[in-house]
């Protein structure tokens, strides 16, 4: 399997010869306000889109949930209207109403070409903040013996992503990190501990960690995690890819 990681949670993986873009945001640096309420003010994105990102050969969207951060007007204007794009039942009026044309709702589960697509839960945070932020997604996606593929999405650490672990027992997880926050309330995407306890949990598979230091609100760093990790996970296999980086797992 190959993973290009282009920046936050935009990435191109490679599976069963067909290329899934998921959660494009395209905008140029600086394109988009801040995220209130956070103590860093300075406008999203915070880094520009690698030069290398090659677009022309993607065979289907993912998109985990039609936050700016995960699909951005950009990536409405620049992609391909009829790319098939998959996406949670709630987004599905949402991508239509932007001109889609081939939005493919993914319920429990989906074939497409030779792939296997399952939709997994995840909670965007605790308490009000986390119901605010609305329903989100995550998805495994297999194709005969490639390696299974699991994108955990915009979540913490939860029981649905125990049960999809153990459910799917993927080779490699991608989780959104970041410890995203607000002023005041717990993190609303996977924090160091969090990718500390994904881990343990899945200790034989490969762990891919992005969502950081391309959004203002996310307050985790590669270096910190890294450091962390080198101390409580010191036998795991994780990744912490550059932006633009190219992976083969």
């Amino acid at each position: 399997m190959k993973m290009h990681f282009l920046r936050h949670a935009t990435f191109i993986i490679t599976v069963g010869e067909k290329n899934l873009l998921f959660d494009p945001m395209l905008s140029t640096a600086g394109a988009m306000p801040p995220v209130p309420d956070v103590a860093n003010s300075s406008a999203n994105p915070l880094v520009p889109l690698p030069t290398a990102a090659d677009l022309k050969k993607i065979d289907a969207l993912v998109v985990t949930h039609n936050h700016g951060d995960h699909f951005d007007e950009a990536a409405a204007e620049l992609l391909p209207h009829d790319l098939p794009l998959f996406c949670q039942p709630v987004d599905q009026a949402g991508f239509s109403q932007r001109g889609f044309t081939q939005v493919w709702v993914v319920d429990e589960s989906l074939d497409w070409e030779g792939l296997k697509l399952y939709r997994t839960g995840g909670q965007h945070g605790t308490g009000k903040i986390g119901q605010k932020m609305g329903p989100v997604s995550g998805f495994v996606v297999a194709a005969g013996t490639e390696p299974v593929v699991y994108v955990a999405g915009d979540t913490i650490y939860c029981l649905e992503v125990k049960e999809a672990i153990e459910k799917y027992h993927p080779t490699v997880i991608i989780c959104f990190a970041g410890a995203a926050r607000f002023s005041k309330g717990d993190p609303i995407t996977m924090s160091r501990e969090d990718i500390g306890r994904v881990c343990a949990k899945a200790p034989d598979a490969t762990i891919v960690a992005v969502h950081m230091e391309a959004w203002n609100h996310c307050t985790l760093t590669r270096r910190e995690l890294a450091d962390y990790l080198k101390e409580t996970a010191p036998g795991s296999r994780v990744f912490i890819p550059a932006d633009g980086e190219l992976l083969n797992i």
